[in-house]
Protein backbone atom coordinates (compact mmCIF):
# COMPACT_ATOMS: atom_id res chain seq x y z
CA UNK A 1 0.00 0.00 0.00
CA UNK A 2 1.21 3.52 -0.83
CA UNK A 3 2.47 5.10 2.44
CA UNK A 4 0.67 8.39 1.67
CA UNK A 5 -2.63 6.62 0.99
CA UNK A 6 -2.18 4.54 4.11
CA UNK A 7 -1.56 7.65 6.21
CA UNK A 8 -4.60 9.49 4.80
CA UNK A 9 -6.75 6.38 5.33
CA UNK A 10 -5.70 6.07 8.96
CA UNK A 11 -6.35 9.76 9.65
CA UNK A 12 -9.79 9.53 8.07
CA UNK A 13 -10.58 6.37 10.02
CA UNK A 14 -9.46 8.06 13.21
CA UNK A 15 -11.74 11.05 12.53
CA UNK A 16 -14.67 8.74 11.79
CA UNK A 17 -14.11 6.82 15.00
CA UNK A 18 -13.87 10.05 16.98
CA UNK A 19 -17.12 11.33 15.48
CA UNK A 20 -18.81 8.00 16.20
CA UNK A 21 -17.64 8.03 19.82
CA UNK A 22 -18.79 11.61 20.29
CA UNK A 23 -22.18 10.78 18.79
CA UNK A 24 -22.50 7.77 21.04
CA UNK A 25 -21.54 9.81 24.07
CA UNK A 26 -24.02 12.54 23.20
CA UNK A 27 -26.76 9.95 22.70
CA UNK A 28 -25.99 8.42 26.08
CA UNK A 29 -25.92 11.84 27.70
CA UNK A 30 -29.25 12.68 26.10
CA UNK A 31 -30.91 9.44 27.22
CA UNK A 32 -32.74 9.93 30.55
CA UNK A 33 -31.07 8.16 33.43
CA UNK A 34 -33.14 5.30 34.88
CA UNK A 35 -34.83 5.58 38.27
CA UNK A 36 -33.65 2.76 40.51
CA UNK A 37 -35.71 0.69 42.94
CA UNK A 38 -34.08 -1.87 45.21
CA UNK A 39 -35.07 -5.19 46.76
CA UNK A 40 -33.34 -6.34 49.93
CA UNK A 41 -34.58 -9.93 50.24
CA UNK A 42 -33.86 -13.52 51.20
CA UNK A 43 -33.09 -14.67 47.64
CA UNK A 44 -30.47 -17.23 48.59
CA UNK A 45 -32.30 -18.88 51.48
CA UNK A 46 -33.03 -22.55 50.87
CA UNK A 47 -36.68 -23.31 49.99
CA UNK A 48 -37.68 -19.62 50.23
CA UNK A 49 -39.77 -18.09 47.44
CA UNK A 50 -40.79 -14.84 49.15
CA UNK A 51 -38.15 -12.50 47.73
CA UNK A 52 -38.85 -13.93 44.29
CA UNK A 53 -42.57 -13.24 44.82
CA UNK A 54 -41.84 -9.61 45.68
CA UNK A 55 -39.59 -9.35 42.63
CA UNK A 56 -42.30 -10.79 40.37
CA UNK A 57 -44.85 -8.24 41.57
CA UNK A 58 -42.41 -5.37 41.17
CA UNK A 59 -41.24 -6.41 37.71
CA UNK A 60 -44.82 -6.82 36.47
CA UNK A 61 -45.67 -3.31 37.70
CA UNK A 62 -42.42 -1.86 36.31
CA UNK A 63 -43.17 -3.37 32.90
CA UNK A 64 -46.56 -1.63 32.88
CA UNK A 65 -45.14 1.69 34.09
CA UNK A 66 -42.30 1.68 31.56
CA UNK A 67 -44.67 0.71 28.73
CA UNK A 68 -46.69 3.79 29.68
CA UNK A 69 -43.68 6.11 29.40
CA UNK A 70 -41.93 5.56 32.71
CA UNK A 71 -41.76 8.39 35.23
CA UNK A 72 -40.55 12.00 35.27
CA UNK A 73 -40.90 12.60 31.57
CA UNK A 74 -39.63 9.33 30.19
CA UNK A 75 -37.23 7.88 32.77
CA UNK A 76 -37.49 4.10 33.00
CA UNK A 77 -37.73 2.27 36.29
CA UNK A 78 -35.03 -0.34 36.86
CA UNK A 79 -34.71 -2.92 39.61
CA UNK A 80 -31.59 -3.67 41.67
CA UNK A 81 -31.66 -6.81 43.83
CA UNK A 82 -29.53 -7.73 46.84
CA UNK A 83 -29.60 -10.94 48.87
CA UNK A 84 -29.46 -10.89 52.68
CA UNK A 85 -30.16 -14.65 53.03
CA UNK A 86 -32.22 -13.82 56.18
CA UNK A 87 -29.03 -12.64 57.95
CA UNK A 88 -29.45 -9.17 59.57
CA UNK A 89 -25.78 -8.19 59.15
CA UNK A 90 -26.06 -8.78 55.40
CA UNK A 91 -29.26 -6.76 55.31
CA UNK A 92 -27.64 -3.83 57.09
CA UNK A 93 -24.76 -3.88 54.61
CA UNK A 94 -27.24 -4.01 51.73
CA UNK A 95 -29.11 -0.96 53.04
CA UNK A 96 -25.84 0.95 53.36
CA UNK A 97 -24.95 0.11 49.75
CA UNK A 98 -28.41 1.02 48.48
CA UNK A 99 -28.31 4.34 50.34
CA UNK A 100 -25.15 5.34 48.44
CA UNK A 101 -26.60 4.60 44.98
CA UNK A 102 -27.34 7.73 42.92
CA UNK A 103 -30.82 7.62 41.45
CA UNK A 104 -32.12 4.99 43.88
CA UNK A 105 -35.45 6.13 45.32
CA UNK A 106 -36.53 3.34 47.65
CA UNK A 107 -35.80 -0.18 48.88
CA UNK A 108 -38.43 -2.92 49.08
CA UNK A 109 -38.02 -5.49 51.83
CA UNK A 110 -38.63 -9.21 52.01
CA UNK A 111 -40.46 -11.57 54.34
CA UNK A 112 -38.40 -11.61 57.52
CA UNK A 113 -39.39 -9.03 60.13
CA UNK A 114 -36.34 -9.69 62.38
CA UNK A 115 -33.99 -8.67 59.57
CA UNK A 116 -35.89 -5.44 58.89
CA UNK A 117 -36.10 -4.56 62.58
CA UNK A 118 -32.30 -4.80 62.78
CA UNK A 119 -32.04 -2.60 59.68
CA UNK A 120 -34.18 0.21 61.13
CA UNK A 121 -31.32 2.23 62.68
CA UNK A 122 -29.49 2.19 59.33
CA UNK A 123 -32.64 3.20 57.48
CA UNK A 124 -33.04 6.07 59.92
CA UNK A 125 -29.44 7.29 59.77
CA UNK A 126 -29.32 7.14 55.96
CA UNK A 127 -32.89 8.42 55.48
CA UNK A 128 -33.53 5.57 53.07
CA UNK A 129 -37.12 5.21 51.93
CA UNK A 130 -38.28 1.66 52.74
CA UNK A 131 -41.34 -0.11 51.35
CA UNK A 132 -42.59 -3.22 53.19
CA UNK A 133 -44.66 -5.56 50.99
CA UNK A 134 -44.52 -8.66 53.23
CA UNK A 135 -43.05 -8.33 56.75
CA UNK A 136 -45.68 -7.91 59.47
CA UNK A 137 -44.08 -7.02 62.83
CA UNK A 138 -45.69 -3.88 64.25
CA UNK A 139 -42.30 -2.36 65.12
CA UNK A 140 -41.35 -2.04 61.45
CA UNK A 141 -43.74 0.87 61.02
CA UNK A 142 -44.06 1.80 64.71
CA UNK A 143 -40.34 2.57 64.76
CA UNK A 144 -40.12 5.99 66.42
CA UNK A 145 -38.67 7.70 63.34
CA UNK A 146 -39.49 11.37 62.87
CA UNK A 147 -40.13 11.63 59.97
CA UNK A 148 -40.92 7.99 59.31
CA UNK A 149 -39.30 6.63 56.14
CA UNK A 150 -41.11 3.26 56.28
CA UNK A 151 -44.36 2.54 54.42
CA UNK A 152 -46.12 -0.82 54.50
CA UNK A 153 -48.60 -2.52 52.22
CA UNK A 154 -48.86 -5.80 54.07
CA UNK A 155 -50.28 -7.55 57.10
CA UNK A 156 -49.63 -6.25 60.60
CA UNK A 157 -49.32 -8.59 63.60
CA UNK A 158 -51.72 -6.54 65.72
CA UNK A 159 -54.32 -7.23 63.00
CA UNK A 160 -53.28 -10.80 62.26
CA UNK A 161 -53.67 -12.20 65.75
CA UNK A 162 -57.20 -10.87 66.37
CA UNK A 163 -58.27 -12.32 63.00
CA UNK A 164 -56.71 -15.72 63.74
CA UNK A 165 -58.40 -15.83 67.14
CA UNK A 166 -61.68 -14.70 65.59
CA UNK A 167 -61.47 -17.60 63.18
CA UNK A 168 -60.93 -19.98 66.10
CA UNK A 169 -63.85 -18.46 68.00
CA UNK A 170 -66.19 -18.83 65.01
CA UNK A 171 -65.39 -22.55 65.11
CA UNK A 172 -65.97 -22.66 68.89
CA UNK A 173 -62.30 -23.31 69.52
CA UNK A 174 -61.98 -20.86 72.40
CA UNK A 175 -59.03 -22.47 74.22
CA UNK A 176 -55.97 -21.91 72.09
CA UNK A 177 -52.31 -22.68 72.43
CA UNK A 178 -49.70 -20.40 70.89
CA UNK A 179 -46.74 -22.02 69.13
CA UNK A 180 -44.34 -19.20 68.28
CA UNK A 181 -40.92 -18.66 66.76
CA UNK A 182 -38.41 -17.33 69.30
CA UNK A 183 -37.72 -14.11 67.39
CA UNK A 184 -38.91 -10.50 67.43
CA UNK A 185 -41.66 -11.61 65.02
CA UNK A 186 -42.86 -14.26 67.46
CA UNK A 187 -42.75 -11.83 70.38
CA UNK A 188 -44.70 -9.27 68.37
CA UNK A 189 -47.42 -11.85 67.85
CA UNK A 190 -47.42 -12.95 71.49
CA UNK A 191 -48.12 -9.38 72.59
CA UNK A 192 -50.82 -8.99 69.95
CA UNK A 193 -52.47 -12.27 71.00
CA UNK A 194 -52.58 -11.24 74.66
CA UNK A 195 -54.26 -7.96 73.74
CA UNK A 196 -56.75 -9.71 71.44
CA UNK A 197 -57.75 -12.30 74.04
CA UNK A 198 -58.24 -9.61 76.67
CA UNK A 199 -60.74 -7.93 74.33
CA UNK A 200 -62.69 -11.14 73.60
CA UNK A 201 -64.65 -12.65 76.45
CA UNK A 202 -64.68 -16.41 76.49
CA UNK A 203 -61.36 -16.88 74.71
CA UNK A 204 -58.31 -18.10 76.60
CA UNK A 205 -54.67 -18.78 75.83
CA UNK A 206 -53.93 -22.03 77.69
CA UNK A 207 -50.21 -21.90 77.02
CA UNK A 208 -47.41 -20.50 74.89
CA UNK A 209 -44.56 -22.62 73.54
CA UNK A 210 -41.48 -21.24 71.81
CA UNK A 211 -39.32 -22.96 69.24
CA UNK A 212 -36.06 -21.94 67.58
CA UNK A 213 -35.32 -21.50 63.91
CA UNK A 214 -34.26 -24.75 62.26
CA UNK A 215 -35.67 -26.94 65.07
CA UNK A 216 -36.11 -30.42 63.64
CA UNK A 217 -39.11 -31.38 65.80
CA UNK A 218 -42.01 -29.45 67.30
CA UNK A 219 -44.22 -32.33 68.43
CA UNK A 220 -43.15 -32.09 72.06
CA UNK A 221 -44.22 -28.46 72.26
CA UNK A 222 -47.45 -29.30 70.42
CA UNK A 223 -48.23 -32.05 72.97
CA UNK A 224 -47.62 -29.65 75.87
CA UNK A 225 -50.22 -27.27 74.48
CA UNK A 226 -52.70 -30.05 73.79
CA UNK A 227 -52.26 -31.44 77.31
CA UNK A 228 -52.82 -27.92 78.70
CA UNK A 229 -56.29 -28.03 77.15
CA UNK A 230 -55.79 -26.35 73.77
CA UNK A 231 -58.57 -26.95 71.25
CA UNK A 232 -56.55 -25.34 68.48
CA UNK A 233 -52.99 -24.23 67.80
CA UNK A 234 -52.23 -20.70 66.62
CA UNK A 235 -48.94 -21.03 64.79
CA UNK A 236 -46.39 -18.35 63.95
CA UNK A 237 -43.86 -20.04 61.71
CA UNK A 238 -42.14 -19.99 58.38
CA UNK A 239 -42.34 -22.80 55.87
CA UNK A 240 -39.59 -25.10 57.17
CA UNK A 241 -40.77 -25.44 60.77
CA UNK A 242 -44.44 -25.45 59.81
CA UNK A 243 -43.85 -28.39 57.47
CA UNK A 244 -42.10 -30.28 60.28
CA UNK A 245 -45.11 -29.72 62.55
CA UNK A 246 -47.65 -30.76 59.92
CA UNK A 247 -45.83 -34.01 59.20
CA UNK A 248 -45.58 -34.80 62.92
CA UNK A 249 -49.23 -33.99 63.62
CA UNK A 250 -50.39 -36.06 60.63
CA UNK A 251 -48.55 -39.04 62.11
CA UNK A 252 -50.67 -38.87 65.30
CA UNK A 253 -53.97 -40.70 65.73
CA UNK A 254 -56.73 -38.63 64.15
CA UNK A 255 -58.33 -37.78 67.50
CA UNK A 256 -55.08 -36.09 68.61
CA UNK A 257 -54.77 -33.78 65.58
CA UNK A 258 -55.79 -30.27 66.60
CA UNK A 259 -56.74 -27.60 64.05
CA UNK A 260 -53.80 -25.34 63.22
CA UNK A 261 -54.44 -21.67 62.40
CA UNK A 262 -51.28 -20.22 60.93
CA UNK A 263 -49.69 -16.85 60.33
CA UNK A 264 -48.67 -16.39 56.71
CA UNK A 265 -44.92 -16.96 56.91
CA UNK A 266 -45.63 -20.49 55.66
CA UNK A 267 -46.66 -19.12 52.27
CA UNK A 268 -43.20 -17.72 51.50
CA UNK A 269 -41.47 -20.99 50.67
CA UNK A 270 -41.86 -24.60 49.58
CA UNK A 271 -44.22 -25.45 52.44
CA UNK A 272 -46.59 -27.56 50.35
CA UNK A 273 -43.76 -29.61 48.88
CA UNK A 274 -42.09 -30.06 52.27
CA UNK A 275 -45.32 -31.02 54.06
CA UNK A 276 -46.27 -33.46 51.30
CA UNK A 277 -49.41 -35.58 51.61
CA UNK A 278 -49.52 -34.89 55.36
CA UNK A 279 -50.98 -31.44 54.64
CA UNK A 280 -54.26 -32.97 53.49
CA UNK A 281 -54.48 -34.97 56.73
CA UNK A 282 -54.32 -31.93 59.02
CA UNK A 283 -56.89 -29.16 59.56
CA UNK A 284 -54.62 -26.33 58.48
CA UNK A 285 -55.63 -22.78 57.57
CA UNK A 286 -53.57 -19.63 57.03
CA UNK A 287 -54.30 -15.92 57.20
CA UNK A 288 -54.07 -13.81 54.03
CA UNK A 289 -54.77 -10.21 53.00
CA UNK A 290 -55.65 -10.98 49.41
CA UNK A 291 -56.65 -13.78 47.08
CA UNK A 292 -56.30 -13.72 43.30
CA UNK A 293 -59.34 -16.02 43.29
CA UNK A 294 -61.56 -13.26 44.71
CA UNK A 295 -60.05 -10.26 42.93
CA UNK A 296 -61.53 -8.29 40.04
CA UNK A 297 -61.13 -10.63 37.03
CA UNK A 298 -60.12 -7.82 34.65
CA UNK A 299 -57.33 -6.69 36.97
CA UNK A 300 -56.17 -10.27 37.46
CA UNK A 301 -56.02 -10.74 33.68
CA UNK A 302 -53.98 -7.55 33.33
CA UNK A 303 -51.56 -8.70 36.01
CA UNK A 304 -51.19 -12.17 34.47
CA UNK A 305 -50.56 -10.63 31.05
CA UNK A 306 -47.82 -8.39 32.48
CA UNK A 307 -46.31 -11.18 34.59
CA UNK A 308 -46.36 -13.51 31.59
CA UNK A 309 -44.07 -11.15 29.67
CA UNK A 310 -41.34 -11.25 32.30
CA UNK A 311 -41.76 -14.72 33.86
CA UNK A 312 -43.18 -18.20 33.39
CA UNK A 313 -46.41 -17.28 35.22
CA UNK A 314 -49.49 -17.96 33.14
CA UNK A 315 -52.17 -18.89 35.70
CA UNK A 316 -53.04 -17.99 39.27
CA UNK A 317 -51.78 -21.43 40.29
CA UNK A 318 -48.31 -20.51 38.99
CA UNK A 319 -47.88 -17.68 41.52
CA UNK A 320 -45.82 -18.62 44.56
CA UNK A 321 -46.33 -16.32 47.53
CA UNK A 322 -49.43 -14.61 46.11
CA UNK A 323 -49.74 -11.97 48.82
CA UNK A 324 -46.12 -10.86 48.43
CA UNK A 325 -46.57 -10.65 44.67
CA UNK A 326 -49.81 -8.68 44.83
CA UNK A 327 -48.56 -6.35 47.57
CA UNK A 328 -45.35 -5.54 45.70
CA UNK A 329 -47.28 -4.97 42.48
CA UNK A 330 -49.62 -2.39 44.00
CA UNK A 331 -46.88 -0.82 46.12
CA UNK A 332 -44.67 -0.26 43.06
CA UNK A 333 -47.52 1.49 41.25
CA UNK A 334 -48.15 3.65 44.33
CA UNK A 335 -44.46 4.55 44.61
CA UNK A 336 -44.36 5.53 40.91
CA UNK A 337 -47.27 7.89 41.53
CA UNK A 338 -45.37 9.45 44.43
CA UNK A 339 -42.27 9.93 42.26
CA UNK A 340 -44.41 11.74 39.68
CA UNK A 341 -46.04 13.88 42.35
CA UNK A 342 -42.65 14.74 43.86
CA UNK A 343 -41.28 15.59 40.40
CA UNK A 344 -37.98 14.24 41.61
CA UNK A 345 -36.07 11.17 42.79
CA UNK A 346 -35.17 12.95 46.03
CA UNK A 347 -36.10 10.46 48.74
CA UNK A 348 -37.45 13.05 51.15
CA UNK A 349 -39.63 14.58 48.44
CA UNK A 350 -40.95 11.14 47.45
CA UNK A 351 -41.50 10.24 51.12
CA UNK A 352 -43.60 13.37 51.58
CA UNK A 353 -45.50 12.72 48.35
CA UNK A 354 -46.52 9.25 49.53
CA UNK A 355 -48.59 10.93 52.23
CA UNK A 356 -50.45 13.14 49.74
CA UNK A 357 -51.56 10.78 46.98
CA UNK A 358 -55.17 10.71 45.80
CA UNK A 359 -57.37 7.62 45.90
CA UNK A 360 -56.32 4.87 43.51
CA UNK A 361 -57.82 1.54 42.51
CA UNK A 362 -55.24 -1.22 42.57
CA UNK A 363 -55.23 -4.98 42.23
CA UNK A 364 -55.96 -5.53 45.92
CA UNK A 365 -58.37 -2.72 46.80
CA UNK A 366 -59.42 0.87 46.34
CA UNK A 367 -56.84 2.87 48.29
CA UNK A 368 -58.57 6.00 49.51
CA UNK A 369 -55.81 7.13 49.85
CA UNK A 370 -52.93 4.63 50.23
CA UNK A 371 -51.16 6.54 53.03
CA UNK A 372 -51.56 9.66 55.17
CA UNK A 373 -49.16 11.53 57.47
CA UNK A 374 -50.68 9.63 60.41
CA UNK A 375 -51.03 6.25 58.67
CA UNK A 376 -48.19 4.45 56.96
CA UNK A 377 -50.21 1.21 56.69
CA UNK A 378 -52.07 0.71 53.41
CA UNK A 379 -54.09 -2.34 54.50
CA UNK A 380 -56.52 -2.83 57.37
CA UNK A 381 -58.74 -5.47 58.98
CA UNK A 382 -61.27 -5.43 56.14
CA UNK A 383 -58.79 -7.14 53.80
CA UNK A 384 -58.12 -10.15 56.03
CA UNK A 385 -59.32 -13.65 55.19
CA UNK A 386 -58.46 -17.26 55.94
CA UNK A 387 -57.28 -19.63 53.24
CA UNK A 388 -56.56 -23.34 52.78
CA UNK A 389 -54.35 -25.38 50.51
CA UNK A 390 -56.07 -27.45 47.87
CA UNK A 391 -54.77 -30.91 47.05
CA UNK A 392 -52.90 -29.40 44.06
CA UNK A 393 -51.14 -26.90 46.35
CA UNK A 394 -53.14 -23.82 45.35
CA UNK A 395 -54.02 -21.50 48.24
CA UNK A 396 -57.74 -20.66 48.06
CA UNK A 397 -60.17 -18.76 50.34
CA UNK A 398 -61.56 -20.90 53.14
CA UNK A 399 -65.18 -21.24 54.12
CA UNK A 400 -65.67 -20.09 57.70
Amino acid sequence: MNPRISSRFLRRLSRLLTVAMLASGLAQAAAPQPVLLGIDGEFGLDNSTSAQAVELGMRAAIAEINAGGGVLGGRRLELVTKDHRSIPARGIRNIQEFARMPGLVAVFGGRFSPVIIEELPTLKSTKTLFMAPWSSADAIVDNGMQPNYVYRLSLRDSLAMPRLLQSAHRRRLDRVGLLLTNTSWGRSNAEAAERAVAANRGMRIVGTSWYNWRDTTLIGKYRQLREAGAQAIVLVANDDEAAVLVREVAALPKAQRLPILSHWGVTGGEFVKQAGSALQQVDFSVIQTFSFWQADPARVRRFLASAGKISSVRRIEDIKGPVGTAHAYDLTHILAQAIERAGSTDRKAVRDALEKLPAWRGLIKNYAPPFTPARHEALGPDELLMARYRADGALVPARE
